[in-house]
């Protein structure tokens, strides 16, 4: 099969592209940052507060659980990038490695979760306005916040790298700095918290599975939307200045991030502040400090949490864009939203993504006090699609190597295929566990009928993508797609 030639003749504004046509404007500061960004979002400020309800200090252990699988999956990933980093790589590898069908259905889905991630972040960003300003309607702030952020987007990626940068920051220091006064009060017993903040409570008032090992096991689909965006990292593969020597760094840190963000955090919060003082909708940070008292510590944590719902929004954006342009490029959508800019961002990508966010606000409007739970759902099932299919590629990648088809990766994952067989059960068990739960399960009813619009849609394709050659086989390698021209 003969490769079609890939546009790469323009420079970008930095004189650096990549082979699909891309500015390659994100540093090896603003990958790292991404990356640790996308450990830490609404789903750990928000969503904790409503599993440490249900789970009680269990809930630890379930992020620590899910943390292993989660890493589990991004080596995978990395050993996939590293083989071929392109900008679509989940739809991409799908595509390469199980056929035109599944690169669509990924990418599809993956755009999927990104829209509805992008509302429960909107959602999720008016609630918290609501802590300083209680009579703004949630959907005016969530309006606000998707014009803002849409037109970061539209600039460069040279601009969203920085804004994402500045957003990780100051997620990245508040907790750290929530960590280190959370142990000052359990060691100095300082505060208001100081008389009743004990290690104890970690045990203590019902013992660690207060409501049973089941009830903790139902917090899994929750505590799995947390890790949602750590896979971003893979999409910027097209943008990074360098992402032979970034990729695999950011991959590598990630069981830190989830020891310091997650475990780390959860241990020290609920320490300081009794488990059973927590309850749905409200962040557990934001409760904390509070707890403790410190002055305006509850309106700084939650400036902070703000800053992580809107980061992630803004990922989700950018994502969007990108996996849009990818499915234009091969034929699975409109070719108008494969067409880059003059900054070479995918303009008509995100306009429509951003368009379709809006429905949040529309949500925000008619049912605040469910939106929240109803989007968080169904972004996790369509996570959980898109993990299995860059576990199951990277099975296919494997076998191909093994077989002396394809070159290894210059960075394999610790385990081989057997870690990703091991992730994949567990992904199963949690979309049991999405099955069994009367809340969450709108979200398998939504990808019941989001499964017949993606049939419906391929069959109007009216043809099927060119089949792939065989990993390894051909002399031009893997099937790649003709990327569209870049407009003016």
């Amino acid at each position: 099969m003969t490769s079609p030639q890939v546009d790469t003749t323009s420079e970008g504004p930095s004189g650096k592209t990549s082979e699909e046509g891309y500015e390659r404007g994100l540093g090896s500061r603003q990958v790292q940052m991404i990356a640790i960004g996308g450990a830490i979002g609404v789903g750990l400020f928000m969503g904790a507060g409503a599993n440490i309800a249900k789970a009680g200090p269990s809930i630890i252990l379930m992020y620590a659980l899910a943390g292993v699988v989660i890493f589990f999956i991004m080596r995978a990933l990395g050993e996939l990038l590293l083989y071929r980093p392109v900008s679509g790589s989940f739809a991409e590898y799908a595509r390469e490695f199980l056929g035109p069908f599944f690169g669509y259905v990924t990418g599809w889905t993956y755009w999927l979760m990104w829209i509805v991630t992008g509302m429960a972040e909107l959602t999720a960003a008016a609630i918290y306005i609501h802590f300083w300003f209680p009579s703004i309607p949630q959907w005016v702030s969530a309006l606000v916040f998707l014009v803002v952020l849409f037109g970061v987007n539209l600039i460069s990626v040279k601009i969203f790298g920085e804004v994402e940068f500045w957003f990780s920051m100051v997620k990245v220091t508040a907790i750290i700095g929530m960590i280190v006064i959370g142990l000052g009060v359990l060691t100095l017993g300082f505060s208001d918290a100081g008389e009743t903040a004990a290690t104890g409570n970690l045990w203590q008032h019902g013992g660690i599975f207060p409501n049973g090992i089941g009830s903790s096991l139902m917090t899994l689909q929750g505590v799995m939307f947390a890790y949602l965006a750590v896979e971003l990292v893979g999409v910027t593969a097209g943008e990074s200045e360098n992402p032979e020597k970034t990729l695999p760094k950011a991959i590598n840190t990630l069981p830190w991030r989830i020891i310091v963000f997650y475990v780390g955090a959860l241990t020290v919060i609920l320490a300081v502040v009794r488990w059973t003082e927590f309850s749905e909708g409200e962040s557990p940070f934001v409760h904390a400090f509070a707890k403790i008292g410190i002055p305006l510590g509850a309106g700084i944590v939650n400036f902070v949490v703000l800053t992580a719902a809107l980061s992630s929004c803004n990922s989700g954006m950018y994502s969007t864009g990108r996996m849009l342009r990818d499915l234009a490029a091969n034929k699975e959508a409109p070719q108008a939203l494969g067409r880059l800019n003059s900054r070479r961002t995918p303009a008509a990508g995100i306009t429509a993504s951003v368009a379709l966010m809006g429905i949040g606000v529309v949500l925000n409007y008619i049912v605040p006090e469910k939106a929240f739970l109803y989007v968080t759902s169904v972004a996790t099932a369509a996570g959980i699609w898109t993990w299995m299919m860059i576990l199951v590629s990277h099975i296919k990648y494997r076998s191909a190597v093994v077989a002396g088809r394809l070159p290894a990766s210059s960075f394999p994952a610790p385990g081989g295929s057997a870690l990703s067989w091991v992730a994949l059960v567990f992904l199963a068990f949690v979309t049991c566990l999405i099955a069994y739960d009367s809340d969450a399960r709108i979200s398998l009813y939504v990808g019941a009928v989001w499964a017949v619009f993606l049939a419906g849609g391929w069959a109007l394709l009216g043809r099927r993508a060119p089949e792939p050659a065989a990993p390894g086989d051909g002399p031009e390698g893997p099937y790649e797609p003709e990327y569209a021209k870049v407009s003016d």
